[in-house]
C-alpha cells in the first residue's frame, strides 16, 4: 500500500472502505434503531441525537412533511426516525453499507426512505431550495475540505430552512496519541489546527493507518466549522457543546468535545411552518 494518497480520490476510496467495515462490526454510529423506537416515532413520540445528548426540541419542532436530508448521515439511526414521524426523508451518504442499515430499517417498519450514495462535498445532484431540514451529523472529519458542504447545504435548503450539525471540538486533534502518553496522565500538543492525517502523520503511521483500514480524518478548525457555516450566508441560531461519555482521549475527560450548531438559511421562509 503507498504511503501517499492522490488527492481526494484516494481518500474518498479509502474512506468509504473504512465506513463498510465500521458498519458491518455495528459500530456505535452503525447500529440501526428498534422497532419499538419506530413505533413511538409514528406517535410522535421521538428524538434524534447528534451528539450523545438529546438534540434540544425547538431546533427540530415539527417534521410533519417536511423534506429533510440526512447528509452523510447513514446507519438506520435518524433518518428512519424521521420519516416515521412523517417527514419526506432522503438519506446521502458515502458508504453503502451505511445506507443498507437505513434500507434494513425502512423494509423491516414499512418506512419510505430515498437513498443516494456519494461525496458529501457534491449536492450537485439536488435542485436549488429541495429541503426544509439539513441533518448533518458528526462526519465532516472525512474530508479534507469543509466550506464546499456548507455552501452546497445553502444552496439546497429552502428559505427560512435549517441545518443541523455537529462536530468534534478540534482540541481533541493537537495531541499526540502515543500510548504511554495517555498511561502517564499527559496530554501532551502534538499537531497545529486545522489538523490532516494525510499531511501531519509521518509516512509510517499513515501507512499503518491505513494498512489497519481506519479512516483518515481531518481536524477542522472553528473557523471552518463555524466560520464557514457564516460565510456560506447562514444565520447561526443554536450552539451547544457535549460531553463525551466514553472517553476516547484523555481530553474528553476535562471538557466537552462536541460542539453542535443550528443555523438558518434567511429569506422569506417557503416553509409550510417554521419552527
Amino acid at each position: 500500500m503507498p504511503d501517499t494518497f492522490t488527492p481526494s480520490s484516494d481518500i474518498l476510496a479509502h474512506n468509504r472502505a473504512a465506513w463498510d467495515a465500521l458498519a458491518r462490526q455495528q459500530c456505535e454510529w452503525s447500529q440501526p434503531v428498534g422497532s419499538d423506537i419506530i413505533a413511538q416515532a409514528r406517535r410522535s413520540e421521538w428524538q434524534i441525537h447528534l451528539t450523545p445528548g438529546r438534540l434540544p426540541a425547538s431546533w427540530l419542532p415539527n417534521v410533519q412533511g417536511k423534506r429533510i436530508l440526512c447528509l452523510a448521515s447513514a446507519g438506520g439511526q435518524q433518518a428512519p426516525v424521521l420519516a416515521a414521524a412523517g417527514a419526506d426523508v432522503t438519506v446521502f451518504d458515502l458508504s453503502q453499507e451505511q445506507l443498507n442499515k437505513d434500507r434494513f430499517v425502512a423494509r423491516r417498519d414499512n418506512l419510505t426512505l430515498t437513498f443516494a450514495q456519494g461525496d458529501m462535498r457534491d449536492l450537485s445532484r439536488f435542485a436549488d431550495e429541495s429541503f426544509d431540514y439539513i441533518i448533518h451529523p458528526i462526519s465532516n472529519q472525512y474530508v479534507p475540505d469543509i466550506r464546499p458542504v456548507w455552501r452546497g447545504c445553502y444552496r439546497i435548503l429552502a428559505k427560512g430552512g435549517k441545518l443541523i450539525s455537529s462536530f468534534f471540538n478540534p482540541v481533541v486533534f493537537i495531541g499526540d496519541r502515543a500510548a504511554h502518553y495517555a498511561e502517564q496522565g499527559v496530554i501532551r500538543p502534538r499537531f497545529s489546527l486545522p489538523y490532516s492525517d494525510v499531511d501531519d502523520l509521518t509516512p509510517e503511521e499513515l501507512a499503518a493507518k491505513r494498512a489497519r483500514g481506519e479512516a483518515v480524518v481531518f481536524g477542522h478548525s472553528l473557523d471552518e466549522q463555524i466560520g464557514g457555516q457564516l460565510e456560506a450566508g447562514f444565520l447561526l441560531t443554536g450552539f451547544y457543546e457535549d460531553k463525551q461519555p466514553n472517553p476516547r482521549f484523555l481530553i474528553d475527560r476535562f471538557m466537552p468535545t462536541f460542539i453542535a450548531t443550528c443555523a438558518i438559511k434567511q429569506g422569506e421562509a417557503s416553509l409550510r411552518e417554521t419552527g
